[in-house]
């Protein structure tokens, strides 16, 4: 049975509404410093929490086989208006850090319910170009995570509590989009019953687990740049003088160029290969991290900005090959486990790798401390190698 044409842009755009949840907080975290009085170093606990919310609600889900044994459209609406509630509750009251890194972590655990939700979606309703369709729906999720960036640029002239209104509204029209035109797909297999050893039985498979390391050493690196662009551009406004950049809007375009890496990503594997592909990417964005520090000795703006451009393109174009990889070595019946447990783990690595670099920061100004960003492409370029997963092709 082949699936409408409408329903790959559906998906796409619900999900790109309601991943700008995920980045909303960091989007105007100079504004969350100055209202609610916080330490210049919150950026890092903020993200994490978000993290933490979406490893902990990534883990009930699979645990309890909810995308599997549900309707994978509810889970997704309800989970975006969830998401969309707490995302909104910050504009409220005199917040604390405590309360802010608490609705954060909410909003985190119910974006566990959207983006794997969506690629469990797509995979019940392509089989073949599966990889060129989850390229589309990582792109949406990537645009979806620069768009707060975009906003705070655009809403400059207003509160910084629209960007967040904004978002919650956006989030809850993705939402209603999944829920009312995405039904369940033909190629969906309901789960009938709690399987709680379900996200343990699949890491036995071999070529699954290729797969599975590769994601994690990509994801070690991926939130860890996305979070510390801001960061990285500051920095190389205070060491030349006479350089300033436009932070939001640079921001969103070097996150967002992804999301076209995403789609042409999904074209290039399906003429070379899922797992050639996928180990360029890496292998692209692996000497990036390396070469950061060198690139900051250069005083032209332009060369620097035209590398974290290239950066954001290669950073994330793996990834839904990789999740293209996991779900074609994944039981049908346990997919949506297996993207979720997938996540929840990759997810975990990213926490670490944030807060590691954020503690640097405060010890440290060497730009040479960025280069430890390579330490999970690396890996993962050593798990492709040793043998690449059978099911690659689409």
């Amino acid at each position: 049975m082949k699936p409408s044409k409408k329903i790959l842009p559906i998906i796409v755009v619900s999900q790109f509404c309601c991943t700008s949840l995920w980045f909303a907080g960091n989007g105007i975290i100079d504004n969350l410093i100055a209202t609610f009085q916080l330490k210049e170093n919150v950026i890092g606990l903020l993200i994490s929490a978000v993290q933490f919310g979406f490893i902990l609600g990534t883990l009930v889900f699979a645990l309890l086989t909810i995308i599997d044994r549900f309707s994978p459209s509810k889970v997704f609406f309800f989970s975006a208006i969830f998401g969309a509630i707490f995302n909104f509750e910050i504009i409220y009251g005199n917040q604390t850090l405590l309360s802010l890194l608490s609705l954060r972590f909410l909003t985190g655990f119910f974006l566990a319910g959207i983006y794997p939700v969506g690629m469990k979606i797509a995979t019940d309703y392509y089989d073949k170009g599966l990889g060129k369709s989850l390229g589309f729906l990582v792109g949406a999720l990537v645009i979806g995570t620069a768009l707060p960036h975009l906003l705070k640029d655009l809403l400059k002239h207003f509160s910084w509590k629209t960007v967040l209104i904004t978002t919650s509204i956006v989030a809850v029209f993705g939402g209603f989009l999944m829920l009312i035109f995405v039904k369940n797909g033909p190629y969906r297999k309901k789960s009938l019953s709690i399987d709680l050893s379900a996200c343990f039985k699949i890491f036995k498979n071999r070529n699954f687990r290729k797969a599975a390391f590769g994601y994690f050493g990509h994801m070690w690196e991926l939130y860890t740049f996305w979070a510390f662009v801001p960061v990285l551009l500051i920095a190389y406004e205070n060491l030349y003088k006479g350089v300033s950049f436009n932070v939001p809007l640079l921001s969103f375009f070097i996150i967002a160029i992804g999301g076209i890496s995403c789609v042409f990503g999904g074209y290039i594997s399906e003429k070379i290969g899922l797992h050639k592909t996928a180990f360029g990417f890496l292998f692209m964005s692996c000497c990036c991290c390396l070469i950061l520090p060198f690139v900051f000795l250069i005083s032209n703006e332009f060369v620097f900005i035209s590398f974290l451009m290239f950066w954001g393109i290669v950073v994330i174009a793996d990834s839904p090959l990789f999740s293209t990889l996991v779900a074609k070595n994944a039981p049908q019946k346990d997919k949506g486990t297996a993207l979720t447990i997938v996540n929840s783990v990759g997810f975990s690595i990213t926490i670490i790798s944030i807060l590691l670099l954020n503690s640097l920061l405060t010890i440290t100004e060497s730009r040479f401390i960025f280069m430890i960003l390579a330490v999970g492409p690396i890996l993962g370029l050593i798990a492709l190698t040793k043998k690449a997963p059978v099911k690659q092709e689409l």
